[in-house]
């Protein structure tokens, strides 16, 4: 039986249906560019089971967004999704607790001697004050060996989920901006709507010192050609009119102009141009 998600599993959820929706990839599409078919995407994206992390990377990946924030809910909602499956197939019941010890019977003397009731009152009571007095004594000293000294910075810590580009200029030039993850952030130089209903994008990362552009919404055998670049990107399946098709990197310095092409495939309509400068 299916259990429900926990909220920060739904967070998930809906983090992911966001992503899907302004990448414009249909559930086929993320299925052809993911290794994840398209009935596993269903149950991820509509909160019927918790994705494997991979796929939480994956789709963040594909959309050129930075995964910090999913990756964390993930971790909390699997923290919770394994803590219940835990408590569900636990077998054995807990074991029987025991009745408390009866308290000790004062002797008749105890009972009869008020001077003895005396004294055991005020050990008790001094033994407790010393008590108290050791554990201010400790957090005291716990606060300050943590709190900073005076004129003393703490060194932010690194995010363990930051995602560095794996290329710089050259490196990159001829290269797909996705797998170097040169798309993570990257910044939109120009954006241009066709009359074919495509979408053109001039894309640019300072990260690598590079430039590519990408196009959606196509049909099969549009083309987009780019320059500075090296070879083109086409339409070439059913799978790519469902997802971003996009072209190689190319060094780009600032200042530096980027021109983008769109070569529709239908034979009477026109190639569509926009342009865009790294600033």
């Amino acid at each position: 039986m299916t259990r429900p998600l926990s909220p920060e599993g739904a967070r998930l959820a809906a983090a992911l249906r966001e992503l899907r929706e302004r990448s414009g990839l249909t559930l086929a599409g993320l299925a052809a560019k993911t290794t994840y078919s398209k009935s596993s995407w269903e149950r991820y994206l509509n909160g019927k089971t918790l994705p494997p992390r991979p796929a939480v990377e994956e789709l963040c990946r594909l959309t050129g967004e930075p995964d910090g924030r999913c990756i964390a809910l993930w971790e909390i909602a699997e923290s919770e999704w394994g803590g219940r499956a835990r408590e569900e197939h636990r077998q054995q019941p807990p074991p029987e607790e025991l009745p408390p010890p009866p308290p000790a019977e004062p002797s008749p003397r105890e009972e009869a001697d008020p001077a003895t009731t005396g004294h055991r009152r005020t050990a008790l009571a001094l033994a407790v004050l010393a008590t108290l007095s050791a554990v201010v004594a400790g957090i005291v000293t716990v606060a300050l060996v943590l709190l900073p000294r005076q004129g003393e910075e703490r060194a932010p810590s690194a995010s363990p989920t930051a995602i560095v580009p794996l290329c710089h200029g050259s490196a990159c030039a001829g290269k797909d901006p996705m797998h170097l993850k040169c798309a993570v952030a990257p910044t939109t130089l120009a954006q241009y709507h066709t009359a074919t209903g495509a979408w053109v994008e001039v894309r640019y990362s300072k990260a690598c010192g590079t430039s590519w552009a990408r196009m959606w919404g196509t049909r099969l055998g549009d083309r987009l050609e780019v320059t500075p670049g090296d070879g083109d990107a086409e339409v070439k399946n059913r799978a790519d009119t469902d997802a971003y098709v996009y072209t190689m990197m190319a060094v780009t310095r600032p200042g530096a102009a980027v021109h983008a092409c769109f070569v529709p495939s239908t034979p009477d309509a026109r190639t569509e141009c926009v342009n865009g400068r790294v600033r």
